[in-house]
C-alpha cells in the first residue's frame, strides 16, 4: 500500500519512505502544563494517535514520542500565583491532559519525556551548538544564530526581511541580531539548574531536539514530526534550524501540522473569550462524540465546533453504539463466538483513505457505508449470520483504528435463555410473561 502525506516542509503530496523498512519514528509535540487542556489541545492528540493506529494497523512498529513541557516561564508564574511548587502544578496538570487522552480514546505514547529529565543533555547539546559557533553566550543567556542558516524560514515561509522589519530590540539587547532565538535563559526566579553559562533554564525550542535526539538515534532525524499548525513559527523552524548547525538535516522527513479548532467559526482565544476546556466539552457529550468531531475533517483543514457539528457528532456516534449493539447482540444469540479471531473483509478502502495523507473524513465514509450494510443485513431474515460475523470483524477493525473502539455486553448462557424465553412468550401471545422478561432484559441492558 503506498502511502502519502502533506509535507508542510516541501509544501506537497509525497510518498512515505521511512528510514528503517517496517518503522516509524514519530514525534508530536506536547502541551506546556500550566492549565487545563483545551480543546485545541485535543485536536493533535487525536489526529496522531490515529496515524500511529492505522500505522500499527497495517503492520509498522511505531515509536510514538509525544513530551510534557514541565519546565517554562508560564508554570513559574501560574506556580507562584497558585502557591505551588512548579513540579507540584505540572504534575497536577499533566494527569488532567492524560486524563483527557484517555477520554478521547487516545493510547499512551510509547514515550512521554519531561524536559526536566533532560537538563543535562540540554546542556550538553547547547554547548555543542557553541562549540559550532551556531550559538553563544551573552551575559549568563545563549542565543542561536540564525544568519547561520541560509534556508531559515523554509517551513513557514516567514519573510526574514519582515521580521527583521517588524522586531523592536532595544539598543542595550544582548542579542547579535533581532532574530536569535534563547537556547539558555539566565534567571533569579522559579526553577533553575546550574550551567557553563549561568543558573538559569532552557529555552523552549532547544527541549524537543534534544529529546529526539536522546530517543531516536545520533543522527537525531526521525520519519515524522508533528503538531499544531501554530508551531510552524517559530518553534518548529527553531528546532530545524538547530539541527541544520548540529547534524546537517532537517530533523525530520516528514512534517506534519493539524489545524485549528474554531469555536462557532471564530477562532478559539482568551481575547474573544470563547475558549473551551477539553473535559468540559467530554464531560457534556462524552469522549468519543468529540474524537468524532475532531476526526470528521481532514487533519489540514479547521474543525468547528458549534451546535449544530456537535449534535451531528452526537447523531453519529449514536449509530455508531446501536449498529454496535445490535450486532454484537444478534450474533450472540446465534452462537457466534466475537472472541474468535476471524480474517477482516472490506477495509481496503477505508484503509486506503487513511493512506491518502490521513483523510479521516472519507475513511468514516467507508465506516458509514458498512454501518447501512449491517442495518439492512440485520432486517433480513432469516439472518445471514456469515456475512454478519465477517461485517463485525471489520466494524471493530474500523473502530479500533479510528479510536473509537466500543466494548460489547457480553450475554451469558442464563442472559441467551432468558431473551428466548422472551421470544417464546411473545410467539405464544402471552404479553404479560413477554413484558414482564422484557423489562429483566432491559435493566441487564440488553433491550
Amino acid at each position: 500500500m503506498d502511502i502519502k502525506f502533506y509535507n508542510s516542509l516541501t509544501k506537497k503530496i509525497e510518498k512515505f519512505t521511512p528510514i528503517i523498512d517496517n518503522q516509524v519514528s514519530m514525534y508530536v509535540c506536547g502541551p506546556t502544563v500550566y492549565g487545563y487542556p483545551h480543546i485545541g489541545n485535543m485536536r493533535p492528540v487525536v489526529v496522531f494517535d490515529t496515524l500511529r493506529r492505522f500505522f500499527t494497523y497495517i503492520g509498522f512498529n511505531v515509536i510514538y514520542v509525544s513530551n510534557f513541557t514541565d519546565v517554562d516561564d508560564k508554570i513559574i508564574n501560574e506556580a507562584i500565583k497558585e502557591q505551588k511548587s512548579e513540579f507540584e502544578l505540572a504534575n497536577f496538570y499533566i494527569e488532567a491532559f492524560k486524563k483527557s487522552i484517555h477520554d478521547v480514546g487516545s493510547l499512551d505514547p510509547n514515550i512521554t519525556p519531561r524536559v526536566s529529565e533532560y537538563i543535562p543533555q540540554i546542556i550538553a547539546y547547547i554547548q555543542s551548538l557553541i562549540d559550532k559557533g551556531a550559538a553563544y553566550e551573552a551575559d549568563g543567556d545563549v542565543y542561536f544564530r540564525v544568519s547561520l542558516i541560509k534556508d531559515y524560514g523554509s517551513l513557514s515561509g516567514i519573510n526574514l526581511d519582515d521580521l527583521i522589519a517588524g522586531a523592536r530590540v532595544s539598543t542595550s539587547s544582548k542579542k547579535e541580531s533581532p532574530l536569535d532565538f534563547a537556547l539558555w535563559k539566565k534567571t533569579d526566579v522559579g526553577i533553575k539548574w546550574d550551567s557553563p553559562w549561568s543558573k538559569g533554564r532552557p529555552g523552549w525550542h532547544t527541549e524537543c531536539c534534544v529529546m529526539i535526539d536522546s530517543i531516536f538515534s545520533p543522527c537525531g532525524c526521525i520519519d515524522i514530526h508533528g503538531g499544531g499548525y501554530d508551531l510552524k513559527f517559530p518553534h518548529h523552524e527553531n528546532e530545524i534550524a538547530q539541527a541544520e548547525a548540529k547534524h546537517g538535516n532537517k530533523i525530520a522527513h516528514y512534517w506534519l501540522h493539524n489545524n485549528f479548532v474554531n469555536i462557532n467559526n471564530e477562532k478559539m482565544s482568551k481575547s474573544l473569550g470563547n475558549v473551551k476546556f477539553a473535559k468540559d466539552l467530554i464531560d457534556a457529550y462524552g469522549g468519543l462524540t468529540v474524537r468524532l468531531l475532531i476526526l470528521s475533517a481532514p487533519y489540514r483543514q479547521p474543525i468547528n465546533f458549534s451546535d449544530d457539528t456537535i449534535q451531528g457528532a452526537i447523531n453519529e456516534m449514536n449509530k455508531i453504539k446501536n449498529t454496535y449493539k445490535q450486532l454484537t447482540f444478534n450474533l450472540q444469540i446465534n452462537g457466534v463466538d466475537l472472541e474468535k479471531k476471524n480474517k477482516t473483509y472490506g477495509m481496503d478502502k477505508f484503509l486506503s483513505a487513511l493512506a491518502d495523507d490521513l483523510n479521516t473524513s472519507n475513511a468514516l465514509s467507508e465506516l458509514y457505508e458498512l454501518i447501512k450494510n449491517i442495518n439492512i443485513t440485520l432486517r433480513q431474515k432469516p439472518l445471514n449470520l456469515v456475512k454478519l460475523e465477517e461485517y463485525y470483524h471489520t466494524f471493530k477493525d474500523m473502530l479500533y483504528v479510528l479510536g473509537l473502539t466500543l466494548a460489547y455486553q457480553r450475554l451469558s448462557k442464563e442472559d441467551i435463555d432468558l431473551y428466548n424465553q422472551y421470544l417464546s412468550a411473545k410467539a405464544n401471545k402471552n404479553f404479560t410473561l413477554s413484558d414482564q422478561i422484557r423489562q429483566k432484559l432491559i435493566e441487564k441492558g440488553i433491550m
